[in-house]
Formats: structure tokens, C-alpha cells, sequence
């Protein structure tokens, strides 16, 4: 890689690092979830159902979801969309619940060079921010919240046949 790439990552880590100032306030990290065939958590982290008008504002918040500093999303009311991930428009077309959960809880399982961060794992992670050690970015319900907002995010330029 040369130098202009290293520059790169470097900055990129730093600016990520930044992000990431405030823990999640849960104290729910050892709700045990089961990975299925390697790419979904088919149950959900709670007995209460996401909540997606929640789900937004985590997905919003730049402290704690953070989804926009990487993904652009249908939420015109905010700047600043990142784009080192993909667009999130239309993702329940592609992802049910489960899968979108995995991706949340730890979107290492699928690639384990993925930049995004484990929000809900905790155990077997390097360099974790001081103020992350043993603590989850996201609480349980958050990540079921963000899930169904998630899921309210259909391509609605298709047409039903």
C-alpha cells in the first residue's frame, strides 16, 4: 500500500475514533443472542419489539447509532451522509430482521474485516476505546429499535406485479 493509502486508514481511524465519545447506558450486555447458520440472530434481543420512530433517532444520533457518519439514508433533515458503507435505502428489500441484526450485533461474523463495529458484542475485541471496554455501544432495545427501523426502509419505486 503506499503512503497516500496509509494517510488514508489513518485519518479514517481517527475520524471514526472521534465519533465513538459516549457508551451506551445499558447494563443489559449479557442477553445472550445464538448466531444461525453463520449469518443471522433469528431471535430478537428482548421480549419488547423494536420501536422504529426509536430506531431512527438512534440511527440519528451521533454518539451512540452513528449509522449516518458511514451510510446514507432516507433522513433528508440531516447532512453529512457517509458513504464508506453502503446506502441504506431499501434494505428490508434485500435483509430480514435477523440478518440485520447480526450486522448490528457484530458485522465481523460476515466480514471480519468490516469496518463497522461490533454495537452490541463486547467479548474478544481489539483496541476498544477506553470508555467502551466491557460495555456495549448499543443497549439490546437499541439495537432491536434500530432493527425496526430498518425494516421500515422498503424500495418503494418498485411496483407490486
Amino acid at each position: 500500500m503506499n503512503r497516500f493509502g496509509y494517510t488514508t486508514l489513518t485519518v479514517a481511524a481517527a475520524l471514526a475514533a472521534a465519533v465513538w465519545t459516549a457508551p451506551a447506558r445499558a447494563a443489559d450486555s449479557d442477553v445472550s443472542y445464538e448466531v444461525v447458520d453463520g449469518y443471522t440472530i433469528r431471535e430478537p434481543l428482548t421480549d419488547t419489539p423494536g420501536d422504529p420512530v426509536m430506531g431512527r433517532k438512534w440511527a440519528i444520533n451521533r454518539k451512540l447509532g452513528n449509522c449516518l457518519s458511514c451510510h446514507q439514508m432516507p433522513i433528508p433533515e440531516e447532512q453529512f451522509h457517509g458513504e464508506t458503507g453502503p446506502a441504506l435505502y431499501g434494505v428490508a428489500d434485500v435483509y430480514d430482521e435477523g440478518e440485520l441484526r447480526l450486522r448490528i450485533v457484530d458485522p465481523k461474523v460476515l466480514n471480519p474485516h468490516s469496518m463497522m463495529p461490533s454495537f452490541y458484542k463486547v467479548e474478544g475485541l481489539n483496541r476498544v476505546m477506553k470508555g467502551f471496554q466491557d460495555k456495549p455501544i448499543l443497549s439490546a432495545q437499541q439495537v432491536e429499535d434500530i432493527v425496526a427501523y430498518m425494516m421500515t426502509l422498503r424500495d418503494t419505486s418498485k411496483k407490486s406485479q
